[in-house]
């Protein structure tokens, strides 16, 4: 239960499908007939820089990217699976570059979760349960990829968490712009990521992620809403990550409480009696 539980909280994440949008081409335009002869001149349109558009998107992005020392939060998290619905509260604490602990309080699929912690460093990830069997369980950060068979690192889980992009590829593949919004596909090594960013705030508004591998059929979906002043930021205080494969999974994030580079609210402490696994 503790590693399913990580997984979703920590993590919250899997990955997922991106739609196909119009690759960039270059347009030619037939002109006027000249005379009998039908000479037909034509206007090569300049070839579009597919690279300076990929700076600007990744300048827009890099602009809204929330920088801070540290973070604390307090979130309800709904669970919506095919068969059960569970609420619970995540307390979290990071410092950037090198600290994430996380404290859980609720249910988690029916099962008291209250007592759950986690600490994950650069290098390593240690769960404590106190209650049930009290023990603490100490791995390496490569724990994350076992448990979630994502390949998230340290850096990855941070920006997920605090809601700056995840698994962002310089490679662009398409793009489609309207008044309202740009729609990007960038194709990386692991994932296809479809985004949607918002024209006049250059916030990312929505993500589907996908496996760039046919043979997994993982989808995610990740909504921003509700979006917050967070120091000189914009922070998203609402997400809904919607993911599938065999079944479906909803999780919804509700931030009640969250700052930036305040004193980090919540301590880790291994009790010395504890069992270690």
């Amino acid at each position: 239960m503790k590693i399913k539980l990580l997984g979703i909280i920590a993590t919250i994440l899997l990955v997922a499908a991106c739609g196909t949008v119009k690759k960039v081409e270059g347009i030619q335009d037939a002109l006027s007939k000249k005379d009998t002869a039908q000479i037909v001149v034509v206007h090569q349109m300049p070839v579009v820089d597919s690279a300076a558009i990929v700076r600007e998107i990744m300048g827009k992005v890099a602009q809204q990217k929330i920088n801070f020392k540290t973070f604390n939060a307090k979130i309800k998290v709904d669970y919506e699976g095919a068969e059960k619905k569970d609420d619970y509260t995540v307390y979290l604490s990071m410092v950037k570059d090198s600290l994430i602990l996380i404290r859980v309080k609720g249910t988690f699929l029916g099962i008291a979760a209250e007592g759950l912690q986690a600490k994950v460093t650069r290098d390593s990830v240690v769960l404590v349960q106190k209650v049930g069997d009290k023990s603490v369980t100490k791995r390496s950060i490569a724990y994350l990829q076992e448990v979630t068979e994502i390949p998230f690192d340290f850096m990855s889980l941070q920006d997920l968490l605090i809601g700056n992009p995840i698994f962002f590829s310089n490679n662009l593949v398409s793009y489609k712009a309207n008044d309202n919004q740009l729609l990007v596909t960038m194709v990386g090594d692991l994932f296809k990521n479809l985004i949607n960013i918002d024209n006049s705030t250059q916030r990312i508004l929505f993500s589907k992620f996908n496996d760039v591998n046919a043979l997994r059929n993982r989808t995610c979906d990740i909504t921003y809403g509700n979006f917050q002043p967070l120091g000189t930021f914009s922070f998203a205080a609402d997400r809904k990550i919607s993911m599938s494969e065999k079944s479906k999974l909803d999780i919804f994030l509700d931030f009640k409480e969250y700052s930036i580079d305040d004193p980090i609210k919540y301590s880790f402490e291994i009790p010395k009696n504890y069992k270690k696994k």
